[in-house]
């Protein structure tokens, strides 16, 4: 993915060379296949090979995954994965706790202009 990301879309050969031959040309190819299955990359024939491009940007991978994650522990017990992820980006650096504080109120007005109007 990350040789995707980096540039223009690639048929198999042009990732096995940037590899560096460190990866068979099948073993390549069927990973390739593997991340077009999964909705990871797109591909277009071109001539008797595909040529493959990232679906989507690293960025927007990166907050699917983290999506993905942090719902299924948010089922099991949202209190202590709140106060970790709140605790993480304090840690990291102050920056990080006021951009949460900005989405978190972004958020909500985003929210309430949804509900505005309505009634229980």
């Amino acid at each position: 993915m990350a040789i995707l990301w980096k540039g223009e879309p690639m048929s198999v050969r042009d990732v096995v060379e940037r590899l560096r031959d460190e990866l068979a040309y099948t073993t390549v190819m069927t990973t390739l296949d593997r991340l077009f299955k999964k909705g990871l990359l797109e591909r277009q024939r071109a001539g008797n090979a595909y040529v493959y491009a990232a679906a989507m940007s690293q960025d927007q991978y990166h907050q699917a995954l983290v999506e993905e994650t942090i719902t299924g522990l948010m089922k099991q017990s949202a209190g202590p994965v709140l106060t970790a992820f709140v605790d993480t980006a304090a840690n990291l650096d102050e920056e990080h706790l006021e951009r949460l504080e900005e989405l978190i109120a972004q958020k909500r007005r985003s929210s309430g202009s949804e509900t505005d109007g309505e009634t229980d």
